[in-house]
């Protein structure tokens, strides 16, 4: 039997997925749904602190807890699988998978690869969906002597992300991410009806045996928001 405070959760995320709370809608407090579900104030505010840390919900001091804005708001500063997130929304996720195969590495592949230029490096691009829409699109250079088996995956099945952890555990990434303006390749694949700014986020992942791949991700700018967290030292 599950436990009650994802119960709570569950019921949370069928509210709104239902669209019967929609965004900025007040959730009920800690109290009302302490005596709905008849568990103690605690096991409620797990409830609402879990879905909080996802970005589902939005808690503020004083005033109450509400539906957070439905736009996408994973943090880029955390190294995620996409497919992890949109299942933790409670929605639906699947994968178009556009290419997938060798190709010689330019130059800066190469670099970003740590290989010789003209080497033959895995490539994929593939479409990330959440209930069918397409909310990312992410291009991926792969170094062959860390995934050798990379090109024989189905992508539908498991993402990039996750075998890649399997195979060579990420120890290292670094990354920078800019606004761009969306090319007519970008439009199609994302099927954005004009063009728009998107965000790209360039990662380039190591493990401890070398650098394992180099990808480009792009979200339209009309369904992700970057949010983060910095912490500071009291020094």
């Amino acid at each position: 039997m599950a436990a009650k405070f994802e119960l709570i959760k569950k019921y949370i995320l069928e509210k709104i997925e239902s669209g019967e709370w929609q965004e900025n809608a007040p959730v009920p407090s800690e109290n009302k749904l302490a005596e709905e579900f008849s568990v103690s104030r605690m096991t409620a505010r797990r409830a609402l602190e879990e879905l909080s840390q996802k970005d589902i919900l939005v808690r503020t001091k004083g005033s109450g807890t509400y539906v957070a804005s439905l736009k996408s708001q994973g943090s880029m500063f955390e190294i995620r699988d996409i497919a992890d997130e949109i299942k933790e929304r409670g929605h639906e996720y699947s994968a178009t998978v556009i290419e997938l195969g060798e190709i010689d590495a330019i130059a800066a592949t190469a670099i970003a690869l740590d290989v010789k230029i003209g080497a033959q490096v895995h490539h994929s691009v593939i479409v990330h969906n959440e209930n069918g829409k397409p909310v990312q699109v992410e291009e991926r250079f792969v170094n062959p002597e860390m995934a050798p088996d990379y090109l024989g995956q189905d992508y539908t099945e498991i993402s990039p992300h996750e075998y890649l952890s399997q195979v060579a555990p990420l120890t290292e990434a670094r990354h920078t991410i800019e606004a761009i303006s969306s090319t007519q390749q970008v439009c199609d694949w994302l099927k954005l009806v004009k063009e728009e700014p998107c965000l790209q986020l360039i990662r380039r992942t190591s493990s401890k045996q070398g650098v394992v791949c180099f990808a480009r991700i792009i979200y339209p700018g009309s369904s992700y928001r970057l949010s983060g967290q910095l912490t500071f030292s009291d020094n």
